[in-house]
């Protein structure tokens, strides 16, 4: 038997390796193209897709066979075809699906006659959603996107694509990618690309991903950047309360009924579909696919995303995806795009054997020749002709990737892009490149680098940044950091490095030392920027700091399956700072809030001059965690379970004259839980405390992160109106909880005018307890996605002591 399976396998190689092309054009009765048309061998698991054109490209071994052409909306088309060398042109006309509404009677409550099938298809969705226990196929991704038309500045910045294009319409990107999908219950998959290929990029991998979108599932995941909510299928377990269905009538295909069913929403601004469902009559299983997702759809970032989808028969009584294409178009920013990403599912294996360990935490993997074919090789394999402009950008980007290499022609680029604007300098710094020593230089805008304390007084912190990459997974940074207070009359100076290595694992050695300015609080709760407004205008000097000669030496590994582990040591020759300038610019009265540079609420004076050694070992584990895997590298892509993380800090006595003796841990859990339509649920929890505290600076306390200003700290990791130090603790326990709900559109998208905006609620609760003299918790709600990136909270708090207090928080996008 293995020697007639061997020759089985010898004959099917060879005949296949004299495969002829079959190619040819589908076009409708009046002329029109038909793009993206599903061509397959009757019978078999072969089949392709056309390209935009309408052309397709079918390898077949000589002899005779019954093509079959499909298109979402036309009559499928048998043809009965002989393949001989060295080509077969076989071109399809397609003719519009003939619907007819006499098959169907309506009953006397004159209820459109989709609705019943609807209910159908719900309730052998799920059988159809778990009927394969394990499949594999191959799979061909082609993605493109094109620009209409795009600003000539962005933030002050020129849009340049160094292309040697001038024309405001160009393709920024192209890729193609062969891979095999394995598939088995319950919810194990694993894709491995054997081929990929980006136009210009030469050793890129891309970011087409093999994966179904079924809508089989009531929930559809097509992005998080698009909707965190998801979208809620036609056939749904709950659909009818979310479409309106219209039967547009049924055709006959290989003798089974096929319904059509307009799809529309019930409420707009709600996350559903709009255009038409085909299904098969007593089957109930999804025939082909055509709907749309729009702004109304609660969709972010694309303006509309259509997708289509062609099922086809595997066995009889088995039914596959053969084609999806997603077509999105997106106007943001001045850039005007459009794309089409289209994939081909063929030969599938519905009884595949996996060897034991075959699915683990790799989800996606690249072999490491993927990126590596010629040319040649994808003439041969592509199932999907390419366009004549998509030819043209190949030949074009390829030739203008060779001219890349030449690093006179990279420092060329440079030059022209590498010059210092406005914008740059005041508001949002820059970042130069040397591209042929693939490296960096980028500072800090003005507005970070000059601010005010009243005890520097107007100060200047100037932080630029040298990177360089030698790999993919090599790379080395470094940070001077220069500054200076024109009051006090201190100049400070470090230099912060870090080497970030490792190819199964990220590892990283980070070092600094010199003199550094710090808070009292080295997680840094008080933003200078926000300081400087609230000391010049409104008297309160929140910032609270020092200086220290020091020296810091981290180190991360990161062991893989979700494991990492950090060590730190840190020493600190800490001197104490007094208040120098008393400059103001608001109301007289307001002046009398000034403090002195230390914590009042917590002590009496100012700390003294002492030195600081510790040491730290921290552990994180999310279990569960996914990965892709490239060939140098891998991508973390989280994890459904939460992050746990324990830390523990010895404050070393006598070593290097170190004054400080204490022990402090903690434990913390950390996760966020999408619960699709009614939004991401945030929780942080962690719990900690002194071991030892024979000798504590105040510097070493446990602080908990404060905010009495009206810009918003770090969500889950502070709060929102807690004093900066008054409730700081040596104590041996303590706990905190930050929680908040992000409801994404559910709720405001009922709200008239309201869900036009497109803004989102959110809530939640932020508490800690050291003892019950010492306690703090507060309620918030508020809005966010105002303009894309605002958010607003009104919060409420409460604590020790009859602390009560209730204001206003704005936040940023980036400081979630």
């Amino acid at each position: 038997m293995k020697k007639l399976l061997l020759l089985l396998l010898l004959i099917s190689a060879v005949l296949w390796a004299k495969a002829v092309p079959v190619k040819g054009i589908i076009k409708d009765f009046t002329g029109n193209i038909l793009p993206y048309s599903s061509i397959v061998v009757k019978g078999s698991f072969i089949g392709t897709t056309a390209n935009n054109e309408g052309k397709y490209l079918l390898n077949l071994p000589a002899g005779r066979y019954t093509l079959q052409c499909m298109h979402v909306g036309y009559k499928m088309l048998e043809k009965e075809i002989m393949v001989e060398a060295p080509e077969t042109t076989v071109d399809f006309i397609l003719s519009m699906q003939e619907l007819t509404l006499k098959e169907i009677v309506i009953g006397n409550n004159a209820e459109d006659p989709a609705y019943e099938i609807i209910r159908q298809a719900i309730q052998k969705r799920p059988y159809y959603k778990d009927q394969v226990e394990a499949f594999e196929c191959e799979v061909y991704i082609k993605g493109q996107l094109k620009l209409k038309d795009y600003p000539a500045t962005i933030f002050g910045q020129k849009v340049d694509f160094s292309d040697g294009d001038s024309s405001r319409q160009k393709m920024i990107y192209l890729s193609e990618t062969i891979a095999t999908y394995s598939f088995q219950k319950p919810g194990k998959e694993k894709a491995v690309v054997t081929s990929t290929r980006v136009s210009g990029q030469g050793e890129s991998f891309g970011f087409s991903s093999p994966r179904f979108i079924t809508f089989y599932d009531n929930n559809i995941q097509i992005s998080n950047a698009l909707n965190p909510r998801g979208f809620i299928s036609p056939i749904a377990d709950h659909a009818l309360s979310f479409y309106r269905y219209k039967f547009m009538g049924s055709f006959q295909e290989n003798g089974r009924i096929i319904n059509r069913i307009k799809v529309m929403p019930r409420r707009s601004f709600e996350p559903l579909f709009s255009g038409f469902i085909s299904i098969v009559e007593d089957e109930w299983r999804i025939h082909s696919i055509d709907l749309m997702l729009t702004k109304a759809s609660q969709m972010e970032l694309a303006d509309t995303l259509r997708i289509e989808h062609m099922y086809v028969p595997v066995t009889k009584d088995v039914w596959m995806i053969h084609s999806q294409v997603l077509y999105p178009s997106v106007n943001l920013l001045g850039f005007d795009a459009t794309g089409s990403f289209v994939t081909v599912y063929s030969n599938y294996n519905l009884n595949p054997s996996f060897k034991k360990g075959f699915f683990n935490n790799i989800v996606l993997k690249y072999d490491s020749a993927s990126n590596k074919k010629p040319r040649a090789f994808w003439d041969t394999v592509r199932p999907v002709p390419l366009l004549d402009d998509e030819i043209m950008d190949y030949i074009k980007k390829d030739s203008l990737e060779l001219v890349r290499r030449d690093p006179a022609y990279l420092d060329s680029i440079d030059r022209r892009k590498n010059k210092f604007t406005a914008g740059g300098i005041l508001v949002f710094g820059q970042t130069f490149s040397r591209q042929s020593k693939k490296s960096t230089f980028s500072y800090p805008p003005l507005i970070e680098v000059a601010n005010f304390n009243t005890v520097e007084g107007f100060n200047l912190n100037f932080a630029p940044t040298y990177a360089r990459r030698f790999s993919e997974t090599q790379s080395i940074a470094f940070t001077p950091t220069l500054r200076y207070g024109f009051t006090n009359r201190h100049f400070n100076a470090d230099l912060s490095g870090k080497y970030v290595f490792g190819k199964r694992a990220h590892q990283s050695v980070a070092i600094s030392g010199g003199k550094r300015v710090f808070q009292i609080n080295n997680e840094n709760p008080v933003r200078p920027i926000v300081n400087t407004y609230n000391t010049l205008l409104f008297g309160d000097n929140f910032l609270k700091i020092y200086e220290a000669r020091f020296g810091e030496l981290s180190y991360v590994q990161g062991v893989g399956e979700g494991l990492t582990i950090k060590a730190y040591v840190s020493y600190q020759d800490r001197m104490p700072l007094e208040n120098t300038d008393n400059t103001f610019w608001g109301k007289s009265k307001n002046l009398s809030r000034r403090t002195p540079n230390y914590p009042t609420e917590l002590v009496a004076e100012n700390f003294s001059r002492h030195q600081a050694l510790t040491g730290s070992i921290t552990v994180s584990y999310r279990p569960g965690t996914k990965y892709i895997q490239l060939p140098e590298r891998r991508i973390n892509l989280g994890s459904k379970y939460p992050l746990f993380t324990a830390s523990y800090t010895k404050g070393l006595n006598g070593v290097l004259g170190s004054d400080i003796d204490f022990d402090r841990w903690k434990f913390s859990v950390k996760d966020d839980i999408n619960l699709k339509l009614l939004g991401v649920f945030d929780y942080n929890i962690s719990i900690g405390g002194f071991v030892n505290d024979r000798r504590v600076e105040i510097q070493d306390y446990q602080h908990f992160n404060g905010n009495q200003m009206l810009v918003a700290t770090e969500y889950l990791n502070s709060f929102q109106l807690a004093p900066y130090y008054a409730r700081s603790t040596t104590e041996p326990l303590y706990s905190t909880l930050n929680v908040e709900h992000h409801f994404n559109g559910f709720l405001t998208n009922k709200i008239p005018f309201v869900k036009k905006l497109n803004v989102y609620l959110v809530g939640g609760f932020n508490a800690f307890v050291v003892h019950k003299d010492n306690y703090y918790y507060e309620v918030f709600g508020g809005i966010e996605n105002i303009l894309k990136f605002l958010r607003v909270d009104y919060v409420f708090g409460f604590g020790s002591n009859g602390f009560r207090n209730s204001a206003t928080r704005i936040g940023f996008r980036v400081f979630n």
